[in-house]
């Protein structure tokens, strides 16, 4: 008897690479695919359509490992009390330079912070929050379900608002390295600096100012932006104002050095500055950006 129900969201004009992943956990999961422009909007059908009592969570480029399944149950056994759980999306060693060398990128601490436990391995954590898990590898019992929907009006960063609400609602959220699973990167840096932009646009509409400032981290690439900005300016008032530019491109040079090192993977050392500093540019903007784009909007709707 099938216990997940696995959903899907497809954009029209994308096809679901993982099909032929699933053919072998036919027998052990329903898979529930929806298509449509809004990823919320679809998943929020596909739970209408699920019947079991686990929803997971995935994408149309996500690729189940072979224990994904049996390492979902064994979790939920072991911990009755949590609601939710998820784990990370790893990187395939089979994909590409580039592929590789972004997916090393996001995992690290300097490329992207709290957030890179997304990415990569780390110790099991029973009080997890948006930091930790995404849509991507999401697995919920039906009664969270029953209270908590994805925002329809967000996308993306429509799967940390899901899972904000669902603490706030008092569920609880856990993160395991065991239930894993391999992600498809952005392909190339026009792609990445389009996804890392619009996660930084909607920073702003998921949450006030007053409570990022509660996660301070997520500042810090739109203080940089700032600083750059300003360095012309800076450098004419007195040299010492470069360090920070200085400090930050050694530390380029060393996480570069240090994830290819960490990965066995040394031609990434080519690409990782340059990655890092595209993830840090792009959401830094978009985060500038969305603030400006969502204060000029309820001063609109004041008036």
């Amino acid at each position: 008897m099938r216990k997940i129900s696995a959903i899907i969201p497809l954009a029209p004009d994308r096809e679901l690479e993982i099909l032929e992943n699933f053919e072998k956990f036919k027998d052990k999961i329903t898979l529930v695919i929806e298509k449509g422009i809004n990823p919320s909007a679809n998943r929020n059908r596909g739970i209408k359509k699920a019947k079991t009592e686990l929803i997971a969570f995935l994408n149309a480029h996500t690729i189940i490992t072979e224990n994904w399944v049996k390492e979902i149950e064994k979790f939920f056994k072991n911990n009755p009390e949590i609601d939710i759980v998820g784990g990370p999306q790893l990187t395939s060693k089979e994909e590409p330079l580039f592929v590789r060398a972004s997916g090393y990128a996001l995992s690290s601490i300097f490329g992207a912070g709290e957030a890179s436990t997304r990415y990569k391995p780390k110790n099991i954590n029973l009080n997890a929050n948006e930091k930790h898990i995404t849509s991507a590898n999401l697995i919920c019992k039906r009664r969270v379900l029953k209270k908590i929907k994805f925002d329809e009006n967000l996308y993306p960063g429509e799967d940390p608002k899901f899972i904000a609400d669902a603490k706030k609602e008092g569920f609880h959220v856990a993160y395991t390295p065991h239930i894993y699973v391999y992600h498809k990167r952005r392909r190339n840096f026009k792609d990445l600096i389009k996804q890392i932009f619009t996660y930084g646009i909607v920073r702003p509409q998921k949450e006030s100012l007053k409570e990022t400032l509660k996660k301070p981290l997520f500042l810090v690439p739109s203080i940089f932006i700032t600083y750059l900005a300003l360095l012309p300016t800076l450098a004419l008032i007195h040299s010492i104002l470069l360090i920070p530019i200085i400090i930050y491109i050694i530390s380029t040079a060393f996480f570069g050095i240090y994830e290819s090192t960490k990965n066995k993977d040394l031609f990434a050392i080519t690409l990782l500055p340059f990655l890092f500093l595209t993830i840090h540019i792009s959401y830094g903007i978009g985060f500038i950006y969305g603030t400006i784009k969502n204060g000029t909007k309820k001063n609109k709707q004041k008036t």
